[in-house]
């Protein structure tokens, strides 16, 4: 983990309000994985910045024991158009603590949060703004994908 400063992004994607309770989250964010593949508006999105993936994490109801939304989008230039059924962000800036997940994907991430829940005194410096993970290049690299995680912090 390195702690880093990261500029705002804005988001455009398509969302869904889960919790980790029961497991929950890992049926609703797979559904929704599946939607957004689907989904041909979102790959087309005019003002769309790159390729990379954003899966954002906001809106906590607490800490990451109850409810949140999830975003699986792109970042974009502008949110001045944000078509009907996607919704647009503002990651904030500020500073995050930076995870690296390396191996078979989705299940190397998977274990980055397991690791982060399972952290008391790291989870007492989240500030539950809003987490992300970035898809990019490598994360279709099979046994050597790279999915990078941030987390928000307190100042």
């Amino acid at each position: 983990m390195n702690n880093i400063t990261i500029q705002e992004k804005k988001i455009i994607g398509m969302a869904i309000r889960t919790t980790n309770e029961n497991g929950q989250s890992a049926n609703d964010i797979e559904l929704l994985w599946q939607k957004f593949w689907k989904d041909e508006t979102i790959h087309q999105l005019e003002q769309k910045i790159n390729n990379e993936i954003y899966a954002v994490y906001t809106n906590y109801e607490t800490d990451f024991t109850g409810y949140y939304d999830t975003i699986i989008g792109y970042e974009v230039s502008r949110l001045t158009v944000v078509p009907e059924g996607l919704v647009g962000l503002v990651i904030e800036g500020g500073e995050y603590a930076e995870y690296v997940s390396k191996g078979k994907m989705p299940e190397a991430i998977f274990d980055t949060w397991l690791g982060i829940w399972a952290d008391q005194e790291f989870n007492s410096k989240r500030a539950y703004k809003a987490d992300f993970t970035v898809h990019g290049e490598k994360y279709n690299d099979g046994p050597i994908a790279e999915v990078e995680t941030y987390i928000s912090v307190k100042d």
